[in-house]
């Protein structure tokens, strides 16, 4: 469509993204990675819940290319026991230790592709393993380098909250936020 439309991207003048596009956090960058997600939620939720900022943001035991990676980790007062799984097939696998009582997780993270989006079918090919941990490496490197790192300190985002949605797990929020899903008569 680029092609078709006659865009010229070397062409176009340099400026700066739309607001709120141009305004991210390293939290961000590492969605794209499995673990990713978990690890950047687990940024704002830490602190949420404790009310104090992390000494340490870095939650490696979810960071990697393995199937499955469980981990307790430590909140305030309480440990929340994770798990992440990337491809589908690990996924079954989680999810069947979880129907018969060999797991007890408060908060999963399931990507499909092997080792996240990273690993996805939007990504340059090959997508070996090797091509994988430099993805996931260049990623953590954009994420080390952000001056924001965590999501709940981005100002486009508290601008939202702070104007349309008011505090974070509100109702409001919460209604236009969260997915509900309800179940279907099949034919």
């Amino acid at each position: 469509m680029i092609k078709e439309a006659g865009i010229d991207f070397a062409a176009l003048p340099a400026e700066q993204y739309d607001a709120p596009f141009g305004i991210s956090t390293g939290a961000g960058v590492i969605f794209g990675s499995s673990g990713g997600v978990m690890e950047a939620a687990l940024r704002t939720v830490a602190e949420v819940v404790t009310g104090k900022p992390l000494e340490s943001i870095e939650f490696t035991a979810v960071r990697g290319l393995a199937g499955i990676k469980e981990a307790a980790v430590p909140i305030g007062d309480l440990t929340v026991k994770i798990a992440v799984a990337n491809t589908l097939s690990n996924a079954r696998i989680m999810m069947d230790k979880i129907r018969a009582g060999e797991a007890d997780y408060q908060f999963i993270e399931i990507m499909a592709c092997p080792g996240g989006c990273i690993g996805g079918g939007g990504q340059p090919v090959p997508v070996c393993e090797e091509t994988r941990l430099n993805r996931i490496a260049a990623i953590y490197e954009c994420d080390q380098d952000s001056q924001i790192r965590k999501s709940h300190e981005n100002p486009a985002v508290k601008e939202l909250y702070d104007t349309w949605l008011g505090q974070p797990l509100g109702e409001k929020s919460h209604h236009l936020l969260h997915t509900h899903y309800k179940a279907q008569i099949r034919c």
